[in-house]
């Protein structure tokens, strides 16, 4: 049965889609199975894994609606052990399509009922916003892994995605627990960087990943390649970081390597 973890962050640019495709493959590189779902309708995850939204025929959209299953929208990736339910524009409408549909916050779960035995790991790609899209992938995920960027306002974003979770906990009926907050584009050499990592370490006690993703030009010059930083760049310091959290993902999951 799969363990499902959504990646969330209300805030744009903070390194969601980055977070999902590289844990993804290294998760896949000690031998999971792991479906990647594009919740976000800039589609950054999909393309980052080579797949071109415009020309998909059927994607998570489809799946949403009721207008396909998920086992016709899924497609392989190039890594082995890593199938993705792809993304498009279209996703945009599917909040206001999803309004006047009965238990509309649980849509994603029941898509992943039928496939969930199939996979180690189910990871979603949460739009930049607290939108339905972002409930629904919150109420599908057993756990939640927050993206954090270095900078001033990220300990308000993080305070403020916290309430939210307790807030659709208490409503929901849900027991989403947060896995840990992910420091990422990370400059040691930076003081605010230095001074803001401290901050969020001293704050959230036992929710801060021990991995930090550092600032990295391959992890930025990967995905316009439509590869993965394993794929890219496999020795960069973005790889290590990566691999290192996937491991920790593990170790907390209490899963042994393979």
């Amino acid at each position: 049965m799969a363990r499902i973890i959504a990646v969330c962050n209300q805030k744009g640019g903070v390194g969601k889609s980055t977070t999902v495709q590289n844990v993804a493959v290294f998760l896949a590189a000690h031998g999971k199975r792991v479906l990647v779902v594009d919740l976000d309708s800039q589609a950054n995850t999909t393309s980052g894994f080579g797949f071109s939204p415009a020309r998909l025929e059927k994607t998570v959209y489809d799946v949403l609606i009721g207008r396909c299953p998920p086992q016709e929208a899924i497609k392989k990736s190039r890594i082995l052990c890593v199938d993705i339910l792809p993304s498009s524009s279209g996703l945009a409408g599917a909040s206001i399509e999803l309004i006047d549909i009965k238990n509309r916050e649980y849509k994603l779960k029941e898509v992943f009922e039928p496939i969930r035995r199939g996979y180690d790991f189910i990871l979603i790609d949460s739009p930049p916003s607290i939108s339905l899209l972002t409930v629904n992938a919150l109420t599908a995920a057993g756990k939640v892994i927050i993206p954090v960027q270095c900078e001033y306002y990220a300990l308000e974003g993080l305070a403020d995605l916290l309430r939210t979770v307790q807030l659709i906990n208490t409503n929901l009926k849900t027991r989403i627990a947060i896995m840990g907050a992910l420091l990422t584009m990370y400059d040691r050499k930076s003081r605010l960087h230095r001074a803001v990592a401290k901050e969020i370490r001293r704050k959230f006690p036992g929710y801060v990943f021990e991995a930090v993703i550092p600032r990295n030009v391959s992890l930025a010059e990967a995905p316009s390649f439509g590869k993965t930083i394993l794929q890219y760049d496999p020795y960069s310091h973005g790889a290590k970081a990566y691999r290192q959290l996937a491991e920790e993902i593990l170790r907390l999951e209490g899963i042994r390597k393979t």
